[in-house]
């Protein structure tokens, strides 16, 4: 068989539509998304099939959809550089999971620590959905051949999942097609915090909603909730407990909400921790959370900007994405009908 070329430069990601997106979800993926944009070909999708692998309203789904898209898109992400889609709209992806499901082992998903992590002490009631998804998240990317993925720590497993697959497709079949892809790991903060608990991330699902800024948060309610961010009795760090230019790991583990409160300045201002440290070394938090208030409102007051006005256009978020979903059944098509032949299906 002759196979299309492997693409060399080709990124996957993608947001479920559950719940408001935060800080993390900005500085952690959609900045480094818009970033990327400019040196990879880019496909980043709103993944609406991943979201019902547990309980979503039906009614209220396709809007949450259209404001993860708006979030994308006052991100900074372009539409004409990159291609914006939700999931669901092709179909490819759910074919090539099934297929996949019957390459990967039982033994590597009953590994994942994510499902335990979801599932808790309820692991025999959960959608078979829930299980099974990190084989989806394999054929999100391998249906588009991508060689890169942005992600956070929390999903490399997930990420070695798909390569496993990939390389025993690749082995069973007796061809190099799907390829193993790399991970990029990036920015000052891949891993945000919650403003209420340093130890844990920033997550929709907290019951808290001052443990995190929300992007639909006004001005008012982020300064708000920088001021009531919890912190210690202790006075900012010296220049003493930086190391090679970063927070110190002692200062991590001790005092971990103060570590997460200059990385977050460090990650709003593109500015170094050390200079930061030299700045605030020593004084009490008010002065510097006046400062990380100022900062955040003026970063994330213009995004939130945008949404609103995207989503006042609903039309105009569904034309982007089917533009984007029209490009990427265009790439996914092809693959998939490869991988047909190479199971040995008859052509239709």
């Amino acid at each position: 068989m002759r196979f299309a070329p492997q693409p060399t430069n080709r990124i996957l990601s993608g947001i479920q539509p559950t719940g408001d997106l935060h800080l993390g979800n900005y500085l952690g993926a959609l900045k480094n998304f818009v970033r990327l944009q400019d040196s990879f070909e880019c496909l980043y999708c709103v993944v609406d099939l991943h979201a019902v692998t547990v309980w979503q309203d039906p009614r209220a789904l396709g809007n949450q959809t259209r404001e993860i898209a708006a979030a994308y898109l006052a991100a900074g992400l372009d539409p004409r550089k990159s291609i914006l889609f939700h999931q669901s709209a092709v179909r490819a992806h759910t074919e090539l999971s099934w297929l996949f499901n019957c390459v990967a082992r039982m033994g590597w998903l009953q590994r994942m620590t994510q499902f335990k992590d979801k599932a808790g002490k309820n692991s025999q009631n959960v959608s078979v959905g829930l299980f099974d998804y990190p084989v989806l998240q394999a054929a999100d990317i391998l249906i588009y051949r991508a060689t890169h993925v942005p992600v956070g720590e929390d999903q490399k497993q997930h990420l070695e999942l798909s390569r496993d697959i990939a390389q025993k497709f690749n082995h069973d079949f007796k061809v190099d097609y799907f390829p193993m892809i790399e991970p990029i790991i990036q920015g000052p903060a891949t891993r945000v915090m919650s403003l209420r608990d340093g130890t844990k991330k920033m997550s929709k699902s907290d019951p808290s909603d001052y443990s995190r800024i929300n992007l639909s948060d006004n001005a008012d309610t982020i300064a708000l909730k920088i001021r009531k961010a919890k912190t210690d009795i202790h006075p900012l760090p010296t220049e003493l407990d930086v190391i090679d230019g970063r927070i110190s790991d002692f200062v991590r583990q001790n005092r971990p909400e103060t570590a997460n409160l200059i990385e977050l300045f460090s990650a709003l201002t593109d500015r170094s921790q050390i200079s930061i440290v030299e700045e605030f070394s020593g004084q009490d938090f008010r002065s510097f959370k006046e400062q990380l208030a100022e900062v955040a409102v003026e970063v994330l007051a213009p995004k939130r900007e945008a949404m609103l006005r995207y989503k006042a256009d609903p039309a105009e978020i569904d034309a982007i994405l089917k533009n984007g979903a029209d490009r990427a059944n265009a790439i996914a098509e092809p693959v998939i009908a490869d991988v047909r032949e190479l199971f040995g299906f008859l052509k239709v």
